[in-house]
């Protein structure tokens, strides 16, 4: 459960006060060190991850992060590893902050033709921060607190969006966005470096430029669904020009080098099909049968479920099985809806065999340890879920179904524990409050109250990072 509207003004308020309060030594000596663009990314981080909705299928999670790593191998070394985030969005955004935080609306996926195309944007976003534009731009502030960096930027990269918004109600924040607006030598430089970071990951270097086509083409559409700081991005028509008379003097090679979009095309069916309004997906799947891939039987079937028409999702998901009996990802999602529906019989064996071919995959994890513990095993299914908890502590579903499965086997300790960590990443005070309360309740060993000490520690550590 995100906090509503006046929640976030109200953190926000507390941000702006702290702005005349708190003078960081490196803004006011002119320095902006890389430990110091660290800390502002992870409090940028913390906060967007509070705020905003993020997309956790490993499937796009997975893929994003593989794209990331692929164009960094070839970037010069940096204190960090990038780190990636999808945002569920509707937007045309992709920004990375300072501290190797990157993040791309699922907007601007779907809108993508190739893969390519949305790395050549991640190339150049990733360019700013090799460059440090973000980092000389603070160090030329002569007195600039990180409350205010942390408004700037938040207000800045989130645009358009509730949070955005609120962002930039405040007038110093405004104005500190203005600061923050690159320059035309910045993007010319992030162009050109994120270019050569392009090609040397063995993309197509045309990519960039159809990625700059896509974001024009809102423009000109929809203005106002781009964020403030793209649209204010300096001569996006210019710098097309120039990119394209760059590919003229590339090899052939360079620009005849195929493009490699399956994992793509999965990436964007299930963004559209799960985390896209479902009315507007339907009309995308509106064709004959002959016209339909996989891929398409696959995301039609996800919206008709969505859409609680269930005799037509059940005829899809038969279709996409039908042609994608080895595909790990149709076998989980047609898993997935005979789970929903309550048809375990059904569902654990492709469940099965999606692990099989797929063990990496933890929203499959996720419905298999799910289906157990409603088929009464709670041991095993308990046993799946910490090893999803594991891998992503900061899921509040993950953390949710932990804590039921332990409540049905008696342990109320552990249930409350986990049902804590819920509610403390639902931004539920009252609930965290609650569980944190009966988990010291059922507390008996020392083990137990560390394990209370360690929530503890987290809430303050998260309060910490969200404050300032």
């Amino acid at each position: 459960m995100r906090p509503g509207f006046k929640g976030i003004c109200a953190l926000l308020v507390c941000l702006v006060l702290l702005v005349g309060q708190t003078v960081s030594a490196y803004a006011l000596f002119g320095t902006f060190t890389r430990k110091d663009e660290r800390e502002l990314g992870e409090k940028l981080h913390a906060m967007i991850r509070a705020q905003m909705p993020i997309i956790e299928d490993p499937v796009v999670t997975n893929y994003v992060q593989d794209m990331i790593n692929r164009i960094s191998l070839h970037v010069p070394s940096q204190p960090w590893e990038f780190k990636s985030t999808v945002i569920r969005s509707n937007q045309f955004n992709a920004f990375a902050a300072p501290g190797g935080f990157v993040y791309v609306y699922s907007g601007l996926i779907l809108h993508c033709k190739h893969e390519a195309d949305l790395a050549g944007i991640m190339s150049h976003e990733l360019a700013h921060v090799t460059q440090r534009h973000i980092a000389k731009r603070f160090e030329k502030q002569q007195i600039i607190g990180p409350a205010a960096m942390l408004l700037t930027l938040a207000g800045a990269f989130m645009g358009g969006s509730e949070v955005g918004q609120a962002m930039m109600a405040g007038s110093q924040a405004a104005a500190a966005s203005a600061m923050l607006a690159y320059s035309r030598q910045d993007e010319r430089e992030a162009d050109q470096v994120g270019m050569n970071y392009l090609v040397a990951a063995g993309y197509n270097p045309k990519g960039m430029v159809r990625g700059f086509e896509v974001l024009k083409r809102k423009q000109y559409t929809s203005g106002g669904a781009i964020p403030t700081y793209l649209s204010t991005h300096p001569g996006l028509m210019e710098r097309i020009g120039y990119i394209s008379d760059r590919l003229l003097r590339m090899p052939p090679e360079y620009v005849q080098r195929p493009d490699n979009d399956l994992r793509f095309h999965k990436v964007q069916t299930i963004l559209r099909a799960h985390y896209s309004d479902p009315t507007i997906a339907l009309r995308y799947y509106n064709k004959e049968d002959t016209d339909m891939s996989c891929l398409d039987f696959m995301g039609k079937a996800i919206v008709l479920s969505r859409l609680h028409r269930i005799s037509e999702a059940r005829s899809f998901f038969v279709k996409a099985l039908n042609c994608g009996k080895q595909d790990p990802l149709v076998l989980r999602e047609v898993g997935r809806f005979y789970f929903e529906i309550g048809n375990f019989e059904e569902a654990g064996p492709l469940l099965q065999k999606s692990l099989l071919l797929d063990s990496k995959d933890l929203m499959t994890l996720f419905f298999y340890a799910r289906m157990l513990s409603e088929q009464g095993e709670y041991k095993q299914a308990i046993k799946y879920m910490k090893k999803i908890a594991d891998k992503v502590p900061d899921d509040a579903e993950v953390r949710q179904a932990l804590g039921t499965m332990y409540g049905q086997t008696g342990d109320l300790f552990r249930a409350h524990l986990e049902l804590a960590y819920a509610a403390m990443y639902q931004n539920n005070k009252k609930q965290v409050a609650f569980h944190q309360q009966e988990a010291q309740r059922y507390a008996k060993t020392k083990l137990q109250e560390d394990e209370i000490k360690e929530l503890e520690k987290t809430m303050q550590d998260r309060h910490e990072l969200l404050k300032s």
